[in-house]
């Protein structure tokens, strides 16, 4: 109940996609607790549920429809009042999204997060709302209820994106890109300390560019030494790091700061020169494996995540294979793969040489099963190995603990199981060493020490 007594109107937030958008999402929370709004877990619990959605490649777009549809039949069987629509897809869509989708009652840009509590009255009060402003007045800036668990947290420095890849619509949707000033993400961080974060995940559209815009040069060096000095964290984490931009600088950092887990996500989407060129990205074969192997001789024991696209148009057989020998090579401990997905009113979209669907999926296919077996190499090799993990939780038909050791990104990488003895008492978030004891179906399985 409200302070007047009143029921307090109920709000199921979903939120898709990214880390990015997850943290828009957790600003949007804020704002409507703020406001007197009361959160439930399940959408048919709501009377208003709001779908943050991704709208990044084509089954981010599928997924974020099928909501809506489940959204729809609940609202036509009595069952939830009002739907609201957010975040990268409503954006893309605008006026299309509302022609098409009567029954969802408002359609919301990313410029008007900032509304959203004026929004959600207009639309209990039974009016419909189509609201959209200029990109790049988005806000980062703000309060946030977590959504994550209460040990990590994702920190974005940047939004937008200048690289236009020829296959991304990112720049369309979110802007130019727009770094966040140091002091601000300085005294955000330390707010997430002080509430018991120890875990901080740095993300961005492209979190190496961070500080170009600002300061006219590449600042995330100077921003993650200020973060390291801050009490509390434990891992700091980098995702999203575009290749050409590892700097020395930032390398010696990672180097020297403690706090900054020796993990780097790099997605560079292919090797062969001519496939980046079309991309509209820098570097071929020649500069990535100098770069991987530099990595690893300046930082041992680094792990490396990437992420590829196969059957990009144009893409032959020849060059598909040289990924596939590329990857095997450079034996990336992480690794990502999509088919390319055509996204309208992009360059590639438009390329005359599309490669058939089928064939995309199974290039995908078999550079994902050839990573299971890297993944299964590295894993039998580390047992009997030692590691620290990071507790996330208790499976109780395995009856195991199940965490992560500095080489698993949170929501990415999967999970460590464990034993411990009940008189431990574990408790999510807690930090434990564990000895490797098996591999099971690429799982690694320890026991506390």
């Amino acid at each position: 109940m409200s302070k007047n007594g009143e029921k307090r109107t109920k709000i199921a937030m979903v939120s898709l996609g990214c880390a990015k958008n997850q943290v828009d999402a957790e600003q949007m929370m804020a704002k409507i607790a703020e406001n007197g709004y009361a959160f439930v877990e399940e959408a048919g619990l709501a009377d208003i549920a709001l779908v943050n959605t991704c709208g990044f490649i084509q089954s981010a777009k599928e997924e974020a429809i099928g909501w809506i549809m489940e959204l729809i039949d609940l609202k036509n069987e009595g069952r939830i009042k009002h739907i609201v629509v957010t975040g990268c897809l409503s954006e893309r869509y605008r006026e299309q999204f509302v022609k098409e989708f009567p029954e969802v009652d408002a359609v919301v840009g990313i410029s008007e997060y900032g509304r959203i509590c004026e929004i959600l009255d207009m639309v209990t009060a039974g009016e419909r709302v189509c609201c959209f402003g200029v990109k790049e007045s988005h806000s980062m800036e703000g309060k946030r209820i977590l959504s994550t668990l209460p040990h990590y947290a994702y920190m974005r420095i940047a939004d937008g994106c200048d690289n236009c890849c020829t296959y991304c619509a990112i720049p369309q949707i979110r802007g130019r890109f727009r770094s966040r000033p140091i002091e601000n993400i300085v005294d955000e961080a330390r707010l997430l300390a002080a509430d018991g974060v120890k875990e901080l995940v740095i993300v961005a559209q492209d979190t190496t560019r961070y500080g170009l815009d600002l300061y006219g040069k590449l600042a995330l060096p100077k921003l993650l030494d200020k973060l390291c000095e801050i009490d509390g964290f434990k891992w700091i984490r980098l995702l999203y790091c575009y290749p050409e931009r590892i700097t020395d600088e930032l390398i010696n950092c990672i180097k020297r700061q403690d706090k900054i887990v020796k993990y780097l996500d790099i997605p560079m989407q292919h090797c062969d020169g001519g496939i980046l060129k079309r991309m509209n990205r820098r570097g071929d074969e020649k500069f990535l494996r100098e770069l991987v192997a530099k990595l690893r001789a300046e930082i041992p024991g680094i792990t490396l995540r990437t992420t590829f696209i196969t059957g990009f148009p144009g893409e032959t057989e020849e060059q598909f294979n040289a990924l596939g020998d590329f990857a095997q090579d450079m034996r990336f401990e992480r690794m990502g793969c999509f088919a390319y997905s055509e996204e309208e009113d992009t360059p590639a979209a438009g390329f005359p040489d599309m490669v058939e669907e089928e064939v995309r999926e199974h290039r995908k296919e078999i550079l994902e099963e050839q990573q299971d077996a890297r993944v299964a190499e590295l894993y039998g090799s580390m047992t009997g190995s030692e590691t620290e993990v990071v507790v996330e939780g208790y499976d109780r038909y395995l009856e195991h603990y199940f965490g992560r050791s500095a080489m698993f990104a949170p929501e990415i990488d999967g999970m460590i199981y464990f034993r411990a003895p009940k008189s431990r008492g574990l408790k999510i978030g807690d930090f434990v060493r564990i000895k490797i004891l098996d591999v099971v179906d690429n799982n690694l399985i320890g026991e506390v020490i």
